[in-house]
């Protein structure tokens, strides 16, 4: 009671004291929120700038505080000089607190004597638009008022407690009443029940008790005693020295001694016996004794050790094999988990065709593909041997019908002492004796065998180790199988992409190029970059990247790096050529859908790049994909703002192009995501440090590439990775004449003349009399069916080229005229004596162009 009393009168302390507490801070809280709601309320600036604020201010001051239940609100300049107050005669005095944090914006709370007594008050700043503190109002309680609350609390408090006590001590009696008659009150059944209780617990446990007295008398011994150490039915009562148990056992017993975990032959067992001394019924001291038989538990305790050490075996080869899609790596790693906790040595030999990717057939000579062992000097066949194993063998028999084959004794295996008697019997000697060899088998396909050699073990092996090297091998194969049919796909997707990759650049003069192209180690993808020579001595510089890996992607990719060379043919600009690009790419995906789910474009990216090395200006477009970085000839690197464009297939967004003047020496790279991007560093990170490699002046590409992947080639990329570094070169001015073409058709003759005049001066005398012709029918169709102005122009690079310019777009057409025509085979002339010739469009108009090979002793420019 006298708890429950100080129980009560603490809670009647806190309770008071927390409701103190929590009123003093809601008058805080209110105050707070009076005097904000009153700095804020409309009018109050308007108010203050009145001639007599107080005029204003007081009655609204004191409607507002009866309103909000509070004992004042004062109103006052930055000075403190109050407007209003509760007390009309206080108006006009200096405020009593601080107002300096307000002063400062923030908003303040205090206990201070004022006025009214004791009062809890805040000071909120009132502040103009621009943020100035133009005045301050003050709202609060008295600790009077404040206190009266609380004590009308008190009551109730009182009330509280009073009921608790009295709930408490009505039910403190009961429990009291229900112990005492539980603890001491017991009936006849109830002991009887506790008591059988008591024995059956004691007869049921796997541990021998045993009760002494001081008088080496045995009181008591339960069953599992009575097995361990022979007891007779009638051994309680009688001495310990009595009742025919080992002397050993019988000394301890008497001695009374304190025993741990103390170790006994009784018979043939070994018994762990603990001893304490105990008061049994209160007569002279005695001791308890508890005895467990070890040779069982040890028996047990090594099976589940077996046990355990196997489960972990299996569980760490499920982690540890299979980790890299590799045939011989997954070899490896079985050889590795089994070797020493398993066996000795393991050696695995798979089938030839399998390190190539392809599936075994019956009969395949073994490859010795992992070899691992506590020793190095063993006389086992060596890593990378090609071993015919003879059908006596267990590793053929193993391979031959997917079953276990376990030898346990190597010197009596007469089949396997057949297949080189004398490594056989240097393994023998060695002192391996027993194996197992276990069939790599997935999927119904043995792909070789696992050999697991016992020497250090003097036990051979039996059923136990033929499972658990069943259950290894079983892992083993599966990864093995996965890691083979990978390598096929990979070995075939390699194939194809090669094939579609350029082998060898093109012969042009615009631009030296390095590149590198490297797939992914995980498979190969649809990264690709093209150099594609362009008529008017220009080039095309490409670079794309194709969604994902594998055939599929490298089949896309072939298909749109044929499709860029079909949209180049046309001469289109990059921005029309990638609108090209995009609706084959919609239409690759509609054709996906409806045929294969699986064989659309999952989303792709492209750059082209047309440089002119006559007017040294580079126009590019890029959709989705990285932008490029240009290496002025100084060793400046940039990355150009190229517009970035959606990728390719999403339609409905147009590209834009950008047009950059490069000096010659100037370096433009293209590089896929792979290049750059990396999980373990961000795509920004390796932009610069692409930058920080390329910005070395004097570099050609060859060297600018190595630097470039020095600097950034991982390891194992994740991703493939596709690098062209074009450095530009210029058609000089020797090697261009270009005139402006009178519109008039009597000048045809003489635009022929200054043709012929400098193709002598550039000793090209042989090319004479058929550029007369190209140009008689460009030069008079251009002044009949074009618009002007017209401009010649012919540029000697590795072809003699003739370009005739004009502001019509309309393109003629290539046509066979009948036999009575006057006219239409100009055209056809043009195409019999060139090499190639076409049409490509500019924003003035069109360009006619046609290409003659030089002679054979005129060296091409830059040869």
């Amino acid at each position: 009671m006298a708890i429950v009393v100080l129980l009560a009168a603490g809670a009647l302390l806190a309770l008071v004291l927390q409701s103190r507490h929590d009123i003093d801070r809601e008058a805080r809280n209110r105050s707070v929120s009076v005097a904000q709601t009153f700095a804020k309320s409309l009018g109050l600036r308007e108010a203050l700038k009145a001639p007599d604020p107080s005029l204003v201010l007081q009655p609204l001051a004191e409607e507002t505080r009866k309103a909000a239940g509070v004992d004042f609100i004062v109103v006052m300049d930055t000075r403190g000089i109050r407007y209003s107050h509760p007390q009309p005669d206080r108006i006009g005095k200096r405020f009593v607190g601080t107002i300096e944090p307000s002063l400062a914006g923030r908003v303040h709370t205090e206990s201070v004597q004022g006025p009214l007594g004791r009062e809890i008050q805040a000071i909120v700043p009132v502040t103009s638009p621009e943020g100035e503190v133009v005045a301050l109002v003050s709202a609060g309680l008295t600790v009077k008022s404040v206190t009266g609350i609380a004590d009308e609390q008190l009551p109730v408090i009182l009330l509280s407690i009073a009921g608790g006590l009295a709930v408490a001590t009505v039910g403190s009696a009961l429990i009291s009443r229900r112990l005492r008659r539980q603890t001491h009150g017991l009936g006849t059944q109830e002991m009887t029940r506790m008591y059988e209780h008591h024995d059956a617990v004691l007869h049921a446990v796997r541990e021998g008790v045993l009760i002494t007295d001081g008088d080496g008398r045995l009181l008591l011994a339960n069953d599992e005693a009575g097995r361990l150490l022979d007891l007779p039915d009638d051994a309680e009562g009688r001495p310990v020295d009595e009742v025919g148990m080992d002397r050993r056992m019988a000394d301890l017993l008497l001695s009374g001694r304190i025993a741990t975990d103390e170790v006994l032959e009784a018979g043939d067992r070994l018994l762990v016996v603990n001893q304490r001394p105990t008061h049994p019924g209160g007569r002279p001291q005695g001791s308890a004794v508890t005895i467990r038989d070890s040779t069982e538990m040890r028996l047990l305790s090594s099976r589940a050790e077996t046990a355990r050490k196997r489960l972990k075996l299996l569980y760490d080869a499920g982690g540890d094999i299979g980790t890299t899609l590799d045939v011989v790596r997954t070899a490896e790693e079985l050889a590795a988990v089994a070797v020493p906790r398993f066996a000795d040595f393991v050696t695995v030999d798979l089938a030839d065709p399998v390190l190539n990717g392809d599936e075994p057939g019956p009969g395949a000579d073994m490859r010795r593909t992992a070899v691992n062992g506590i020793r190095s000097d063993h006389p086992l066949y060596p890593l990378g041997a090609l071993i015919d194993f003879l059908p006596s063998t267990p590793q053929a028999r193993g391979y031959g019908t997917g079953a276990v084959e376990l030898v346990p004794d190597l010197r009596d295996a007469p089949g396997w002492h057949a297949q080189d008697p004398d490594r056989t019997s240097a393994i023998v000697a060695y002192g391996i004796h027993s194996l197992i060899a276990a069939p790599l088998k997935a999927r119904g396909v043995v792909l070789g065998v696992a050999n697991f050699w016992r020497w250090q073990k003097p036990e051979p092996f039996d059923e136990d180790d033929l499972s658990l090297a069943e259950e290894l091998v079983g892992r083993a194969a599966v990864a093995m199988d996965n890691a083979r049919r990978y390598t096929r796909e990979h070995h075939l997707a390699v194939t194809l992409q090669r094939s579609l990759l350029p082998r060898d650049l093109p012969e042009q003069s615009a631009v030296d190029v390095a590149h590198f192209y490297q797939p992914a180690q995980s498979g190969v993808g649809g990264d690709w970059f093209d150099v594609i020579p362009l008529p008017g001595s220009r080039v095309g510089l490409v670079v794309g990247d194709v969604v994902g890996h594998g055939l599929h992607a490298a089949a896309t990719m072939g298909r749109l790096r044929t499709a860029v060379h079909n949209f180049s043919s046309l001469d289109l600009p990059p921005d029309e050529l990638l609108a090209r690009l995009d609706d084959l790419v919609q239409r690759m995906d509609q054709e996906g859908d409806s045929a294969d789910p699986d064989g659309g474009v999952l989303g792709a990216t492209c750059l082209y790049a047309v440089y002119d090395p006559v007017s040294q200006n580079c126009t590019m477009a890029r959709a989705g994909h990285m932008p490029p970085l240009v290496v002025a000839p100084d060793g400046t690197a940039t990355i150009t703002e190229l517009p970035a464009g959606p990728p390719l297939g999403l339609g409905g967004m147009p590209f834009e192009t950008m047009e950059l003047h490069l000096a010659e020496g100037s370096q433009l790279v293209l590089y896929t995501d792979g290049l750059v991007e990396e999980r373990s560093r961000d795509i920004s990170e390796g932009l610069e440090k692409l930058r920080t490699a390329l910005s070395h002046p004097g570099r050609d590409p060859d060297a600018g590439r190595r630097a470039v992947l020095d600097a950034l080639l991982p390891d194992q990329p994740s991703d493939d990775i596709a690098l062209l570094i074009a450095r530009t070169r210029t058609l000089g001015a020797d090697r261009v004449a270009q005139w402006d073409v009178p519109f008039d058709p009597s000048e045809v003759g003489a635009m022929r003349g200054r043709a012929a005049a400098q193709l002598e001066e550039w000793g090209l005398e042989e090319l004479v009399f058929s550029t007369e012709l190209i140009l008689s029918e460009l030069i008079t169709n251009a002044i009949r069916y074009g618009a002007a102005p017209v401009h010649l122009r012919l540029l000697h690079d590795r072809t003699l080229t003739c370009e005739v310019w004009d502001s019509s777009s309309t393109a003629p057409h290539l046509r066979y005229a009948a036999g009575m025509d006057e006219g239409g085979r100009g055209l056809f002339l043009v195409a019999q004596i060139s090499e190639r010739w076409g049409t490509r469009y500019t924003p003035e108009g069109k360009v006619i162009w046609a290409e003659q090979i030089l002679p054979a002793d005129d060296k091409p420019w830059g040869a």
